[in-house]
């Protein structure tokens, strides 16, 4: 293992991480060919403290200012510079980081928490950052658009009884209410890729460590939100039949590793419930195990839509508590030698 803080790549623009381009894999390849030997790194196979890195939908749609879901931050700027962070922190520690895990949020157009699952009394769909509670369902105020059921092959009586069922189920779990957002990250659209900056942060690592990215898709069930890559937030329907299911395969391999950092977006939604899907199942296998996940708190933003909704506090609280757990929050410019109970 490469010990110590690397210079940043030649190529890296950290002034472009807020734009779209095509980057060059070949000419990146060649590039971390290159640089690995004059850096002396090694194969990640060879480290002998294993440090995976959770890349937390570092995705166009939330990352990429104008797109569908960009999360400001209370700066208006909040993806934007958590990725340049983050980037920076991936090539300054490319001798130290054996794995890189980026999540892939993966949506369809008729999915429940899109506008085209939902009509009102009057056949119109409801706006984006629409609520939907156990009492707006109880009061007719939304219902599952009909022709819904044609296109999943399902029957509206199931997929009424259903979201009731799945209404009830969040409050119960504590989580947020329903959310109806906008269209995004729709598999095979423009916001479905990783930012490019990331991206190529994500494929520079690969040539130079000899590690294939572990690529984690997960959002694609029409009957449920997804936000934890490592759970839905509903597993079951009404009589009790799976809906979906749990990684757990990917958690073990997680918390096979010596440490496990996480980042991405956002913090208060898809990075917090990953974190504390991640923590439920520390506390059942041993609660020590929490001492070795560092959460990078300058590369991660709340949502924050003005006028309409905003998870600061939300966010913030989470991150405490994690932290009460026995996790370390960190910041990407300390070097990882200087993190409580280092791996090295």
């Amino acid at each position: 293992m490469k010990k110590g803080r690397l210079p940043l790549p030649p190529h890296f623009a950290p002034e472009r991480v807020g734009e779209i381009w095509r980057p060059d894999h070949g000419e990146l390849a060649a590039g971390a060919e290159a640089w690995a030997k004059r850096h002396g790194l090694r194969p990640a196979k060879d480290d002998a403290s294993r440090i995976s890195l959770l890349a937390v939908d570092v995705q166009n749609s939330f990352c990429i200012p104008g797109y569908e879901l960009f999360v400001a931050g209370p700066s208006g700027r909040g993806a934007v510079d958590d990725n340049r962070r983050l980037c920076e922190f991936v090539y300054r520690n490319l001798g130290l980081l054996s794995q890189i895990c980026p999540t892939m949020d993966t949506h369809h157009p008729f999915q429940i928490f899109h506008p085209s699952f939902w009509i009102d009394a009057h056949g119109e769909h409801p706006r984006p950052f629409t609520l939907v509670s156990t009492e707006d369902l109880d009061r007719s105020r939304w219902r599952v658009d009909p022709r819904v059921s044609s296109v999943l092959g399902l029957g509206e009586a199931f997929l009424e009884r259903y979201v009731r069922h799945y209404a009830r189920a969040l409050a119960e779990g504590g989580k947020y209410d329903l959310t109806i957002w906008p269209y995004h990250a729709i598999l095979g659209g423009p916001g479905h890729a990783l930012v490019p900056a990331v991206e190529e942060a994500v494929f520079f690592h690969a040539i130079a460590r000899q590690a294939q990215p572990d690529f984690q898709v997960k959002g694609d069930h029409p009957l449920t939100e997804h936000y934890s890559v490592l759970g839905p937030e509903i597993l079951a329907g009404p009589e009790g039949e799976p809906v979906a299911e749990r990684s757990e395969a990917f958690v073990d391999r997680l918390l096979h590793s010596d440490a496990v950092i996480v980042a991405g977006q956002a913090k208060s939604h898809c990075v917090a419930w990953t974190i504390a899907d991640l923590l439920q199942d520390i506390t059942l296998r041993n609660r020590h195990l929490a001492e070795k996940v560092y959460l990078l708190e300058d590369c991660t933003s709340p949502v924050v839509v003005p006028g309409a909704m905003d998870y600061t506090e939300e966010a913030d609280a989470a991150f405490r508590s994690f932290e009460e757990a026995g996790m370390h929050v960190v910041r990407s410019t300390e070097p990882i030698e200087s993190w409580p109970n280092a791996p090295l």
